[in-house]
């Protein structure tokens, strides 16, 4: 009888010993910290290269081709672009740019690069005034527009930008300030927008139209762009360019673009107004505003 358990005992320890061995033959790479596909030594490096017949317009060339994905910030925040990627600052300034390289396996480098803008563009120069919300002159530019009969949404400025307050239930507020155009030449509207947290039932809408704001009346005139949780987006946090992550269409092209064009010479109101039924607690904030000729 013993003889007989040891036999059996060696048959299982043997069975059980195959089990195992199988099963980790079939473990995926992944398994492992360190399969050998990850690329640790990425490179991010990249050239600024004026495009020519263009005024303060660059492409920006990443030095390899092995990147898999190249993500840039030229201060507005991060979106993926292309190994040339073309971009343009019509103000002078100073400007910091930066890509994140992606390659195999998820490997990442970053590098950046300042881009120094000797003059303006003369015919791409922002035409609103206090754009950046940064002093108290600026601020003045603005007009508030009183949407919120009890005044429970507002906006508030700090930190070089423009907060809307909302603490839902539909309450709204809007600002807004008068821009002189020119007849059929075509303009182009952007700005900077973040939250921490998304939305539900909520909206911020961009207006370029001839009617005069009116206290207490909702503006409708000439809708160009936006964010709405309905068309599907702030309803989780979001930072970048209006013209990147906004999605309300534009009621002239119906389509989802930031280009207006007037068929007269003369005044339209820039008209900022944001609200909704459950909107986000840390506000929506807005940035950079501009206004440009094409």
């Amino acid at each position: 009888m013993k003889i007989n358990r040891s036999k059996k005992q060696q048959f299982l320890l043997l069975f059980f010993m195959t089990a195992v061995l199988g099963l980790t033959s079939c473990q995926p790479d992944d398994s492992f910290v360190d399969n050998g596909l990850t690329n640790s030594n990425v490179d991010a490096s990249f050239d600024i290269v004026p495009v020519e017949g263009k005024v303060n317009t660059y492409n920006l060339v990443a030095k390899t081709n092995v990147v898999l994905k190249s993500i840039w910030n030229t201060g507005n925040g991060d979106y993926i672009g292309k190994g040339i990627q073309e971009v343009s600052f019509p103000d002078a300034g100073t400007y910091t740019i930066k890509q994140t390289a992606i390659g195999a396996g998820g490997g990442t480098a970053t590098a950046s690069k300042d881009l120094v803008v000797a003059t303006t563009d003369p015919l791409k120069g922002n035409l609103v005034q206090g754009g950046t919300f940064a002093t108290a002159a600026d601020q003045a530019k603005w007009t508030v527009l009183n949407l919120s009969a009890t005044g429970a949404a507002f906006w508030s400025y700090e930190n070089n930008s423009a907060t809307i307050h909302s603490p839902g239930g539909w309450a709204q507020e809007g600002i807004y300030q008068a821009i002189d155009v020119v007849k059929d030449k075509e303009y182009t509207i952007d700005m900077k927008v973040s939250a921490l947290s998304g939305s539900d039932e909520t909206w911020l809408e961009v207006y370029a139209g001839k009617s005069v704001p009116q206290s207490g009346v909702e503006y409708k005139d000439n809708k160009v762009m936006g964010l709405s949780t309905w068309d599907g987006c702030a309803k989780a946090g979001f930072s970048g360019m209006l013209s990147v992550v906004g999605c309300v269409k534009n009621d002239k092209t119906a389509t989802v673009s930031n280009v207006v064009k007037f068929t007269e010479t003369g005044k339209i109101y820039l008209l900022i107004r944001s609200g909704g039924n459950k909107f986000t607690k840390d506000g929506i904030t807005i940035s950079k505003v501009e206004f440009r000729g094409k």
